[in-house]
């Protein structure tokens, strides 16, 4: 899968324009606060429909406008495509995705193109919050499982209510218990898709740590929760566990009035020689633990969509040095693998060079 060309309107403080790119290495350079960032924030947005960098839309459009387009033309195994969004910030702020020019539900958009960017931020997966640590799985497994982005809505949407049923003292209520029972389908299915993408990741991540950052240790993922049999595999062993869980914890529920069972509960943690990486792990081992998981989803995504994701890689000259930089883009030039990258330096790389300034996208033909 390769991106063509992209087209954005109101996009942060870059000027409208389209951008051609090459099909193996893009480098957008400049000084900082120039828009390096905006340009791959924009390819990501148009790719996904959500920004890496914020959870508000209107926050990335263009300063006293209030709508945002872009467009990216792409090809994959098969043919050219073209995917579009558009988001309107008015009273009511709606967002819209195309497919060939038809409109079609984010369900349908997601997953068209697949990108995985890595950018500074990423380090919250080990420092920040198991929230952090979700929201990456369910990210990254609705861009290859629709099932899984479906399943997901589902869950939020009755974990809603049966919260409002539980702040509400309204447990008794007959329709509480169809809930309680739509909670534990959709749970379920969640939690054993977690558990499958997390045991092919683990494997890749460690191979890719060893291969690329330090062949000495050993890496791996750990799911975490309170009660799930992990070594059980069946939607229907979790959904027994949960039908526990949910008994034993009813009372305490009542009491603080919120859902205490749950996937929106769970968590996972690193482990380098089986000590957790939050703790002992030091920066540089951080940083390349998080780039190492990166390029882990690009062989699951393969190994789902058949082809090859793009790449993103904010600001890489801050995280590796020039060795470094070397051997990871080889790495990916042997994949066949579309890259992205913004940097404060012109790299010493066979690359498209793009120079940012002010918002402006000037081709490098030097």
């Amino acid at each position: 899968m390769k991106i063509l060309n992209i087209k954005f309107f109101n996009f942060r403080n870059l000027e409208n324009t389209s951008i051609n790119l090459s099909s193996r290495i893009n480098v957008f350079y400049g000084k900082n606060a120039q828009g390096k960032t905006s340009i791959l924030e924009a390819i990501y947005f148009n790719s996904t429909g959500i920004s890496f960098r914020t959870r508000k839309s209107s926050e990335i459009i263009k300063y006293n406008e209030n709508s945002i387009l872009s467009n990216i033309e792409y090809e994959d195994n098969i043919t050219r495509n073209n995917i579009a969004v558009r988001y309107e910030n008015i009273l009511n702020s709606k967002k819209e995705f195309f497919f060939n020019k038809k409109k079609i539900n984010q369900t349908d958009f997601y997953g068209k193109v697949n990108v995985i960017a890595y950018i500074p931020e990423d380090i919250i997966l080990i420092n920040g919050s198991p929230k952090n640590r979700r929201d990456f799985l369910d990210i990254e497994i609705s861009q290859i499982d629709r099932g899984y982005l479906e399943n997901l809505k589902n869950y939020n949407r009755i974990l809603k209510i049966r919260n409002k049923y539980l702040k509400e003292n309204l447990v008794k209520n007959p329709e509480y218990e169809i809930y309680e029972q739509e909670f534990i389908k959709y749970g379920a299915r969640i939690i054993y898709s977690r558990i499958e993408y997390i045991k092919s990741l683990s494997i890749m991540l460690n191979l890719l740590y060893r291969k690329l950052f330090n062949s000495e240790q050993e890496l791996s993922i750990k799911y975490e929760n309170s009660s799930y049999k992990l070594s059980k595999l069946k939607i229907e062993d979790i959904e027994e566990e949960l039908k526990k869980e949910l008994i034993e914890k009813k009372f305490r529920e009542m009491k603080y009035k919120f859902s205490l069972v749950g996937p929106h509960k769970d968590d996972f943690k690193f482990l380098l020689n089986n000590y957790e990486v939050k703790v002992n792990a030091s920066q540089g081992e951080k940083k390349s633990i998080i780039f190492a998981l990166k390029l882990s989803e690009i062989d699951i995504v393969k190994k789902n969509k058949k082809e090859n994701p793009i790449i993103i890689i904010d600001d890489i000259t801050s995280y590796f040095d020039e060795e470094r930089r070397t051997s990871i883009l080889e790495y990916l030039h042997k994949k066949d693998i579309q890259v992205l990258i913004s940097s404060t330096d012109k790299l010493k790389i066979d690359s498209q060079n793009f120079y940012i300034k002010k918002g402006g996208v000037f081709v490098d033909k030097s």
